[in-house]
């Protein structure tokens, strides 16, 4: 039997590059997704691309309040696995008065999840054989910092430590952890690379940066039969870039 025959997979952030790489690879391994975006732009670009309208749902959501989470999960069959790639990435404002920058990048990567991981425990359907599965978009720059995105770099630290707490809290029932992706080829990425490709290739031992589905693959593997056994990680994809 089709390990996903019956599952569905929540992805938020699901219009991203990212995003529609790790649908892509669930709809291949044989589960339903429902991808929720703040674009409805996006979503539609990404549900055309996926091109399976039986087995793809979209879901115009910000994320933003426990209404909002309390929709992502319900507005449709539960999910057996959410994964969580919402974010938002941009420069530190100069003006070191303004927090607005930093109060909307703790919303957008760290909040929300703390509120959906939270959600999912408490409405899970599963089991210690069969439990749930919460995968976090983690980043490279919790390991090193990034040089002009210290709200970006702390938030993805904040994740880091939801998912080692969330690991103790949620177990049995959920198994909670996490990608940390290097530099990816998105549109995220697409200014960072123009403005320091050479500085970063030179830090990657393998010398290219990764395809959105080389992230996808490995979320798709944290959620399914094969790690059983493997909760509280944070698994680096960044072509060996950290340990180098």
């Amino acid at each position: 039997m089709n390990f996903y025959a019956d599952k569905t997979v929540l992805i938020t952030g699901g219009g991203g590059g990212i995003g529609v790489e790790t649908a892509r690879v669930f709809l291949a391994a044989g589960a339903k997704v429902r991808l929720a975006d703040l674009s409805a732009d996006a979503l539609a670009r990404a549900a055309e691309a996926l091109d399976a309208p039986d087995r793809v749902a979209i879901q115009v959501n910000d994320l933003a309040d426990q209404d909002a989470c309390i929709r992502a999960l319900e507005e449709g069959p539960t999910p057996y696995a959410v994964v969580h790639l919402a974010g938002l990435s941009l420069p530190d404002l100069d003006d070191t008065a303004d927090l607005s920058l930093f109060d909307a990048t703790m919303a957008a990567n760290v909040r929300n999840g703390y509120q959906l991981g939270r959600l999912l425990h408490a409405r899970c359907p599963g089991t210690p054989e069969l439990p749930a599965r919460l995968v976090f978009a983690c980043s490279l720059a919790f390991r090193r910092g990034g040089l002009d995105r210290i709200a970006y770099s702390a938030a993805k630290g904040a994740i880091a430590g939801m998912v080692r707490a969330m690991t103790r809290r949620f177990a049995p029932v959920v198994h909670v952890n996490a990608v940390a992706p290097g530099i990816i080829l998105t549109p995220m990425t697409r200014q960072l690379i123009a403005e320091r490709s050479d500085k970063l290739m030179a830090e990657i031992p393998i010398r290219r940066f990764a395809e959105p589905r080389e992230v996808a693959t490995v979320i798709e593997f944290l959620c399914g039969p094969a790690s059983s056994y493997v909760n509280g990680q944070i698994i680096n994809v960044d072509g060996g870039t950290i340990h180098s």
